[in-house]
């Protein structure tokens, strides 16, 4: 593929992220990575880097200039650190959302996580990151729902760290499944519902089924024209 345009990865530093930058740089995609990490190095020439806080409304606009697209990875750690998931996961990407509407930013794609919907998951006992989640996804699907906008919302299973194109994947829609999948292949996924005409305003669960090498993951998005 050959998307035409410079992606704006928020959360460029996470482990996600840096997959993102990774398969956008393998397709000769040029991106932004965003991130507060002042030592980051992107290690691609297609790679620009813009610093600053999810939370910092001027460095997010600054980040936006020259952008096509969002790829939002973005989430509170395990330990919050500096930030809770109302600060990252709600206020932040809802302030993401708007900027990149302002800018006229065409298409949109969060990745959020499977169970989302189950306010009684355990993932909620802390800091309530299931519900703040889900609070940005629908505030996404509200602003980008309007002609010539588009949004993707990925919601991936228990995330784990592996090669791309080596498992068998499902996807889903309703947030009936669970299980695991490679942060490789959901950054895959992102880069594919950049141009996929069956991620058009979807939202998607995903996860991985029996080892099996893929040529390409074309075929998981087609899937989810039959899905409801």
């Amino acid at each position: 593929m050959k998307y035409e345009g410079k992606v704006f990865v928020a959360g460029a530093s996470g482990r996600t992220g840096l997959w993102v930058i990774k398969r956008l740089t393998h397709y000769g995609i040029p991106s932004k990575a965003f991130t507060r990490k002042k030592d980051f190095d992107a290690g691609s020439s297609l790679c620009e880097v813009s610093f600053g806080k999810i939370q910092d409304k001027d460095s997010i606009k600054r980040g936006l200039e020259g952008v096509n697209a969002v790829i939002c990875t973005v989430g509170a750690s395990s330990l919050f650190g500096e930030s809770s998931p109302s600060e990252v996961d709600g206020e932040g990407i809802i302030s993401l959302v708007n900027q990149a509407k302002e800018a006229k930013v065409k298409k949109f794609i969060l990745v959020s996580t499977i169970a989302v919907t189950k306010p009684f998951h355990p993932l909620n006992l802390f800091g309530g990151v299931l519900n703040q989640k889900l609070r940005s996804e629908n505030h996404l699907r509200q602003e980008y729902s309007e002609e010539d906008f588009s949004y993707t919302i990925i919601r991936p299973g228990g995330l784990k760290d592996g090669p791309p194109l080596s498992y068998a994947l499902k996807v889903d829609t309703g947030d009936k499944i669970m299980g695991m999948v490679d942060r490789s292949d959901v950054a895959e996924l992102c880069v594919l519902s950049l141009e996929s005409p069956f991620a058009h305003r979807k939202t998607f669960e995903v996860i991985r089924t029996e080892l099996k090498i893929q040529t390409d993951l074309n075929a998981c998005l087609s899937d989810l024209e039959h899905l409801t």
